[in-house]
């Protein structure tokens, strides 16, 4: 199915990387999002399940390995042209755990970079620095505080 002004919703994974404190952000390459900061992820694969999907994004992105720990929200992303629909995606987001890898940027994103929790709460993190928008804001911070409850030893960011 074409991505572009599709004739129905794709299904997509994004990932909310916790990791000694921070959490992972990925600046897209690629539309839809294209120069924003977001979480890591794209477009599941036929066949695939979500927690493959997510494992295999993150890792095609940003080179790290994750394990899926839980579904964090589903959500929907939709971006219209006049009255057109030309990206529509079903988001499954997903707490994770890095288990290895290298971080570096790759695939469909041009850069990637851990974040203090102190940039996404506050203001200026919806400054063009990071470009985060609202909803990905929210399922940073519904991951983060779920990595705080099921990991209490992680720092609590600054």
């Amino acid at each position: 199915m074409q991505r572009e002004f599709p004739s129905a919703p794709l299904m997509g994974v994004g990932a909310v990387v916790v990791h000694e404190g921070r959490v992972l952000l990925a600046r897209r390459a690629q539309a839809p999002l294209k120069g924003s900061w977001t979480l890591p992820g794209g477009a599941l694969e036929l066949g695939e399940t979500l927690v493959d999907g997510v494992a295999r994004e993150v890792c095609e992105e940003t080179g790290l390995l994750v394990e899926p720990v839980e579904l964090i929200e589903i959500l929907d992303r939709i971006h219209k042209v006049d009255d057109r629909i030309q990206f529509h995606y079903v988001i499954a987001d997903y707490l994770c755990r890095v288990t290895g890898g290298a971080l570096q940027a790759a695939s469909d994103a041009d850069a990637v970079r851990w974040v203090e929790r102190s940039e996404w709460t506050s203001r200026s993190a919806l400054a063009p620095g990071l470009n985060l928008d609202p909803v990905t804001v929210r399922v940073v911070e519904k991951g983060w505080q779920r990595a705080q409850a099921l990991w209490p030893q992680l720092p609590e960011g600054r």
